[in-house]
């Protein structure tokens, strides 16, 4: 079953920021990623490589909020303008399927392809101006 998940994004206070959401909501986070691990210093800014990438965290049932922080080539967010919706579909045919849909008539961000995290990724914002994210990854299916 496709799922649909709120995602989240700051200007270098995530870490900070799910914290406090951990300590509300509990539980343990899934994963937390830094920039470091997946770009070159060449391609970050001062500072940048130990922003966090990914974090995760579940709540209630099934739902998981995520978030990253935003560097400094992609700009300063504001609220309103600081969320996506993340897509998990079952099928990398529903991934392109919901892709191509979706961002019909709106701006890709970034092309749907597989992400040097192993999942096959895409970013775009619809022509209503909300961001999506659809993110497949092959060993998440049962």
């Amino acid at each position: 079953m496709t799922t649909i998940n709120p995602y989240l994004n700051f200007n270098g206070n995530t870490e900070e920021v799910f914290h406090f959401y951990q300590s509300v909501f509990g539980g343990e986070f899934l994963s937390v990623n830094r920039y470091k691990e997946v770009h070159s210093a060449e391609e970050l800014g001062a500072g940048e490589g130990e922003k966090i990438m990914h974090i995760s965290l579940p709540i209630g049932n099934g739902s998981i909020l995520m978030g990253s922080d935003t560097i400094e080539r992609r700009g300063k967010t504001s609220a309103g303008d600081n969320f996506s919706i993340s897509i998990t579909p079952d099928s990398q045919e529903e991934a392109t399927r919901l892709f191509n849909g979706l961002s019909a008539g709106g701006q890709v961000t970034m092309p749907l392809m597989q992400a040097p995290w192993g999942a096959y990724f895409g970013m775009f914002t619809d022509k209503y101006g909300i961001q999506w994210m659809v993110n497949y990854e092959k060993h998440s299916q049962q």
